[in-house]
């Protein structure tokens, strides 16, 4: 499969990609964006939505730091991107960690037509009705077989993507299984959170499919592997992902791109 393609797209048309994301790794997540070959703005204010979210090539929303405010302002975006086919990509980060919180992920997929779910084992799971563990916002699950992104898929007329060791994407028909990364991007906070911010750049530039998921999935794990030689730990790792991701040429994606 020629991922290169949707790469490339991404890098020639430059997305306008807009992220409502967590405290926590709001930065990184613009960086990560700008390196895909996405352009990020991170406004979460209602009144700039309006403008924003209808422009946009795709909207994120990513529920890492919770707070009745930023859930409006997201709900906001998602339905403004509705109204104007700009594709929402949903990060439930920590669904089944709290009451509230699934309350909220319950409320957003109530309200907003999303285009992709990305999330972890654990996540993805719990969403799909298949008994998925979080502690905190990170994955008790270990997310083996597909059974639960083909779920969730056809739950919510979705993409729906799974990350993990191995990292699963499915429209409810046809499903791909992803055998990329390195161990180092579970030691750096926020690699779940950034790797939405890329699948929204290839969402953006090329539409939602499986393939156009896959791709972006495969080009940051890509980017994973060819950062850890050059890293002495999680802190240069994170520097050299920024760069391996920037600087991924068609060759070295599609030639190390291991999919099923």
């Amino acid at each position: 499969m020629n991922f290169s393609t949707y790469m490339d797209k991404v890098r020639n048309d430059r997305p306008l990609v807009h992220i409502i994301t967590n405290y926590v790794t709001v930065n990184d997540c613009a960086n990560v964006t700008i390196c895909a070959g996405g352009s990020p703005i991170m406004t979460d204010e209602v009144k700039d939505i309006n403008d924003i979210s209808r422009i946009a090539s795709a909207v994120v929303l990513n529920i890492g730091t919770l707070n009745e405010r930023t859930v409006e302002a997201m709900i906001h975006a998602g339905v403004i991107a509705n109204k104007n086919s700009v594709p929402v990509i949903f990060d439930p980060v920590g669904a089944g960690a709290s009451n509230y919180r699934n309350q909220v992920v319950e409320t957003i997929l109530s309200k907003v037509k999303v285009a992709v779910i990305k999330g972890n084992a654990g996540e993805i799971n719990f969403i799909a009705g298949m008994g998925g563990e979080v502690r905190g916002v990170d994955s008790v699950s270990q997310g083996s077989d597909s059974s639960a992104v083909e779920a969730l898929a056809k739950k919510y007329n979705c993409i729906a993507a799974m990350s993990g060791e191995t990292d699963f994407v499915s429209d409810g028909e046809k499903t791909l299984k992803l055998s990329n990364g390195s161990a180092l991007m579970d030691r750096v906070s926020g690699t779940g959170c950034m790797l939405s911010c890329v699948v929204a750049s290839y969402v953006g530039a090329n539409g939602p499919s499986v393939e156009s998921v896959a791709s972006a999935i495969t080009a940051f794990t890509v980017a994973g592997e060819l950062a850890e030689p050059n890293s002495r730990g999680p802190g240069s790792f994170k520097v050299s992902l920024f760069d391996s991701l920037s600087n991924l040429t068609d060759d070295e994606l599609d030639s190390m791109a291991k999919v099923q």
